[in-house]
C-alpha cells in the first residue's frame, strides 16, 4: 500500500509541474508539498543519484549551493538541485521528483545532486536522503522564533547527519567543530587577515568560553563574532587545522592563495566581501573532495559570480545602484551587510526595507533581532543618508539613533516606493537597497523604480 500511495503522490506532483508553468509559477515547491501531503514518507521512496552533496549552515548555504551547481554544470555534469524551490522537505522533494521517472527512479543522466538544506529541516531529510558529503558554512544565532541558539542547531545536525557522510567544516567556527564528532571530516579556513582583532567588536558573541570545559578561550585572532582561531587555556581545546587554507587574501588586488598539503594555488577573487570569500573557499574545498583538480577549478571559478539575488550592482545615471541581501530576523546577516557597506570606498545612500512580510499574515513580527544587529557600522561618515521604509521604519530609526547615526541623516517613509523617491541620488554615490527573503519580490519592483529615478536624475544633472 505504501508503494502505491507513493506512486499516486508522484504522479499527482508531476502533473502539477506543467500546470505551474502555464500559470508562471516556475520557482515553487508546490509539487513537493503536494507529494508530502499525499504520501508523508515520500522521501523514503523517491530515487536519488548515487552522490548527494548537502550544504547547510546559518548563512551562505544558498550562495555555496548555487556556485557549486553552476561550476559542476559548466564542467559538463548533470546536476539535480533545489535552487528553484525551498531548502526544507518540500523543496528537496520537488527537486528529486523533477529528476525521476514515472516509477520514481532517478533518471540515469543525473551525475549527482547538490542540495541546499535548512539546518532544522535536516532531521526530516537526511534519514531518507542520506548525503555523501555535508558542507556546513557556519553556525550563528538566527531567528529567535525558529532556531533558538546555535548549539541547539549543532545538536540537531549531529542527530540527523548519518555516520556515512563525510563532513566539510569551517575550521574558524568553534561551534561547528563539535558537530557529528564520529564522522570523517576535513576543514577549510582563512588565515589571519589585515583588520582581524583579538577582541569581539560585535554585539553577538556566541563562543565566549570553551565548548568542552567552559574554560577561558584565548583568541589568536577574531574576524567577526565568534569566527576566528582560539585555544582554551585550561583544557587545550583549540580550533582545528584546515586542510584547505586561504592565505594572503588581497581584496583590492582581487586575489588569494589557497594552500593544500603545503602546496600553493593562486585564485582570483569573485567578490570583495570577506563573508563571500569563505563561501568561495567552501566551494573550492567541496570541488576538491569531489575529485576536481585545482587546474580544473581555477577557470571555472573565474567565470562564476555571486547569485544576483544576494548582491548585484550596476551604473545607472550618475550613481551606482546596489542590491544587497540582508536577511530579516537574522541579526548576523544584518551586521555582515552593514560592515561590508561601511568599509567600501566612496559615499553611500541606503534604503532599509528588511521587513518580515510573511509574519504579517499570521502573527506579529518579532523585532528583537534589530537590537542584536550591529547598526553601529552605519554611523560611518561615508554613509550620507539612510531612508527607513515599510512597517518597521520607526523601529529602524530608533535603532539607528541608538547606534549614533546623526538624526539629520535619517528619513522615514512607510511606503517603499515613496521611500525610494526620498533618496538623494547624488552623482558618484553608491545607492543601496537592503532587503530580506520575505521582501525579495517587492524589492525588485522598488529597485526598478529606483532605476527610473536614477536615470531621470542623471539627465537632469547633464542638462
Amino acid at each position: 500500500m505504501g508503494k502505491l500511495r507513493f506512486l499516486f503522490a508522484l504522479w499527482m506532483a508531476k502533473l502539477s509541474i506543467p500546470a505551474l508553468k502555464i500559470t508562471h509559477h516556475n520557482g515553487t515547491d508546490f509539487p513537493g508539498s503536494l507529494a508530502l501531503r499525499l504520501c508523508p514518507d515520500f522521501l523514503r521512496y523517491i530515487g536519488r543519484p548515487d552522490t548527494v552533496v548537502a550544504i547547510t549552515g546559518t548563512n551562505g548555504k544558498t550562495t555555496v549551493s548555487n556556485l557549486v551547481g553552476d561550476i559542476l554544470e559548466k564542467s559538463g555534469k548533470k546536476v539535480l538541485s533545489n535552487r528553484a524551490g525551498s531548502n526544507i522537505a518540500s523543496g528537496i522533494s520537488t527537486a528529486l521528483l523533477r529528476g525521476c521517472t514515472l516509477t520514481g527512479r532517478i533518471r540515469p543522466e543525473y551525475d549527482l545532486a547538490v542540495l541546499e538544506v535548512d539546518e532544522r529541516a535536516s532531521i526530516r531529510i537526511f534519514p531518507f536522503v542520506p548525503p555523501t558529503y555535508v558542507a556546513i558554512t557556519n553556525l550563528f544565532r538566527d531567528s529567535i522564533m525558529r532556531n533558538a541558539h546555535p548549539y541547539f542547531i549543532a545538536d540537531v545536525l549531529t542527530r540527523s547527519i548519518p555516520k556515512s557522510a563525510k563532513l566539510l567544516l569551517n575550521a574558524d567556527d568553534l561551534i561547528i567543530a563539535g558537530v557529528a564528532p564520529d564522522n570523517e571530516r576535513v576543514y577549510f579556513g582563512i588565515d589571519k587577515m589585515e583588520g582581524d582583532t583579538q577582541e569581539c567588536v560585535n554585539l553577538i558573541d556566541d563562543v565566549r568560553i570553551c565548548p568542552k570545559c567552559s574554560g577561558k578561550l584565548d583568541y589568536a585572532f577574531r574576524r567577526y563574532h565568534h569566527i576566528g582561531r582560539a585555544v582554551c587555556r585550561d583544557c587545550g581545546f583549540h580550533s582545528p587545522d584546515a586542510l584547505y587554507l586561504a592565505k594572503n587574501v588581497d581584496m583590492e588586488g582581487g586575489s588569494m592563495e589557497l594552500w593544500e598539503d603545503g602546496v600553493q594555488h593562486n585564485y582570483h577573487l569573485i567578490t570583495d566581501s570577506v563573508f563571500n570569500v569563505y563561501n568561495m573557499v567552501t566551494v573550492i574545498s567541496l570541488l576538491r573532495q569531489l575529485g576536481f583538480s585545482h587546474e580544473e577549478i581555477l577557470p571555472l571559478m573565474a567565470e562564476s559570480a555571486i547569485t544576483a539575488s544576494r548582491h548585484s550592482e550596476e551604473q545607472v545615471g550618475k550613481v551606482t545602484l546596489v542590491r544587497q541581501m540582508s536577511k530579516e530576523k537574522n541579526a548576523l546577516a544584518g551586521s555582515r551587510a552593514f560592515d561590508y557597506i561601511a568599509h567600501r570606498p566612496g559615499r553611500k545612500e541606503l534604503l532599509l526595507m528588511m521587513n518580515c512580510l510573511g509574519d504579517t499574515h499570521h502573527w506579529s513580527e518579532n523585532t528583537c533581532w534589530i537590537f542584536d544587529a550591529d547598526f553601529e557600522f552605519l554611523a560611518d561618515e561615508s554613509i550620507e543618508q539612510i531612508v527607513c521604509a515599510g512597517a518597521r521604519a520607526a523601529d529602524y530609526r530608533l535603532r539607528l539613533l541608538m547606534a549614533g547615526v546623526p538624526e539629520e541623516k535619517i528619513v522615514c517613509e512607510s511606503d517603499e516606493f515613496k521611500a525610494a523617491e526620498l533618496l538623494h541620488y547624488t552623482p558618484g554615490d553608491d545607492v543601496y537597497i537592503l532587503y530580506g527573503t520575505d521582501s525579495l519580490a517587492l524589492a525588485y519592483k522598488v529597485y526598478d523604480h529606483m532605476k527610473t529615478i536614477a536615470t531621470e536624475r542623471g539627465k537632469e544633472v547633464q542638462a
